[in-house]
């Protein structure tokens, strides 16, 4: 799963990258976690958006000691579009969304002891991770990303990666049907595009920050 993600770059930038309109100003965070806001591209009557958007369908959750409804989790990860949160708005292009990044995490080591390990592609300062969004009762708009089977380069690390795109696949993503969103959930992106930095940075310095929300992938 993916859990954690960079976007080193402004809002204008960003915009810049994918030939879309900021129609509202926004702040994000450089790092951007489960719960809390990320750019977010979308296409609406005819063009592209840049907007703010929460990373993670809420998912309805019960206190395991009252049983009353507490503070839904946000689900950041898209596993089976055959699950209930997905199947519905799969198949609609106006749910497609694309998430720009500068980077990626998955923590490596020891329990209590986990770093990050960050992956790019080769070449491109911005790229992009193929997304769903819709409106919430609870967040208002809200976005999760497309998760898939690794690659070679990423399998050291993680079993699961996002579905990153290439530029010229961006159209395809947004426009296309129930079958081209599976083709792209069952390819293998290139292994010699990705880039991997292992560092000291620990990762659980990010709970700090997000203890409070929590992460979920809704297989």
């Amino acid at each position: 799963m993916c859990n954690l993600y960079t976007v080193r770059k402004s809002a204008a930038e960003v915009a810049a990258h994918f030939s879309a309109a900021v129609p509202t100003s926004f702040n994000t965070p450089e790092e951007t976690l489960p719960g809390y806001p990320g750019m977010v591209v979308r296409e609406a009557e005819g063009q592209r958006l840049l907007q703010s958007m929460v990373w993670g369908f809420p998912r309805p959750t019960k206190s395991k000691v009252t049983g009353l409804p507490i503070k839904p989790k946000p689900v950041n990860n898209i596993a089976d579009l055959d699950n209930f949160m997905w199947r519905h708005i799969a198949p609609k292009p106006q749910h497609r969304c694309l998430i720009p990044l500068t980077g990626f995490a998955e923590a490596e080591g020891e329990k209590g002891s986990m770093t990050r390990t960050w992956f790019s592609v080769k070449g491109q300062p911005i790229f992009a991770w193929a997304g769903m969004w819709r409106q919430s009762d609870e967040w208002g708009a809200v976005y999760s990303g497309m998760m898939t089977e690794c690659n070679e380069a990423i399998r050291p690390v993680h079993n699961r990666m996002p579905v990153l795109l290439q530029r010229d696949e961006y159209e395809a993503w947004l426009q296309g049907d129930l079958n081209t969103v599976v083709s792209f959930r069952d390819r293998c992106f290139p292994n010699e595009l990705i880039e991997m930095n292992r560092t000291d940075e620990l990762w659980s310095k990010r709970r700090s920050v997000s203890a409070n929300v929590g992460d979920a992938t809704l297989h």
